[in-house]
């Protein structure tokens, strides 16, 4: 992982094979002191992990895919829980036939690379444990 500060409130981040796009953003969130912020991205992964939350059940139904992924569009937000960096991202990936894939994620390890931008917002949100949903939300 590499990463490149374009002004007070953004960065951008490049990922390299191997990497994980989930533990990148902390380390970047910790090394920069970010306490909010929006993430967008794209790239390519060869393993992926994510899910659709089933709120009845209070839990993640996980899906894992492995091969060979474009990364369509990573969304969300960077904050913290009980002061630690939090990500929570959703994403679109597609498969060599140009079907897409999307969902809670969960973890991405890139293949070739990730283009990742970080925009803070001023401020700072952390979450809480919601027991009517199970999960965590923004403690307002």
């Amino acid at each position: 992982m590499e990463y490149k500060k374009l002004d007070e409130t953004r960065w951008l981040l490049r990922l390299d094979p191997d990497d994980e796009i989930i533990a990148s953003l902390g380390t970047l969130a910790v090394e920069e002191g970010i306490r909010l912020a929006m993430v967008q991205g794209l790239g390519a992964v060869k393993k992926v992990v994510m899910g659709v939350y089933n709120v009845p059940k209070q839990a993640y139904k996980a899906n894992t895919l492995t091969g060979a992924y474009e990364m369509l569009s990573l969304t969300g937000t960077l904050d913290t829980m009980q002061g630690k960096p939090y990500s929570h991202l959703h994403i679109a990936v597609g498969d060599e036939e140009g079907h897409a894939h999307g969902g809670h994620l969960n973890e991405a390890v890139i293949s070739a690379t990730a283009e990742i931008i970080v925009t803070a917002l001023p401020g700072e949100i952390d979450r809480v444990r919601s027991e009517q949903t199970g999960l965590n939300i923004w403690k307002f």
